[in-house]
């Protein structure tokens, strides 16, 4: 997998993100093919899940595996499934 990356590396990719919207906002704007606005949406989508699993990696690594031990193991556990649930929708 890619190798973690930090607050900076992921606000980089959002702004990219970002301006990836705001291109689509002008392509609908200025009535575009509707298959081209489609291909950037899935682009956008596909750059989103990427910032989404670069934060759930940074979690589980970061987050989780310094917070767990025997008494919390549990419910740390069953949190990271409810967040990969959330997520995964």
């Amino acid at each position: 997998m890619e190798k973690i990356v930090g607050t900076s590396g992921i606000i980089k990719r959002l702004r990219r993100i970002e301006g990836q919207i705001k291109g689509i906002q002008r392509m609908v704007e200025e009535e575009k093919c509707c298959k081209d606005i489609l291909i950037q949406i899935a682009a956008a989508r596909a750059a989103l899940n990427k910032v989404g699993g670069l934060l759930l990696e940074n979690h589980v690594k970061d987050c989780f595996l310094k917070e767990i031990n025997d008494n919390n193991k549990e419910e740390l556990i069953n949190e990271l499934i409810d967040i990969m649930m959330k997520y995964t929708k």
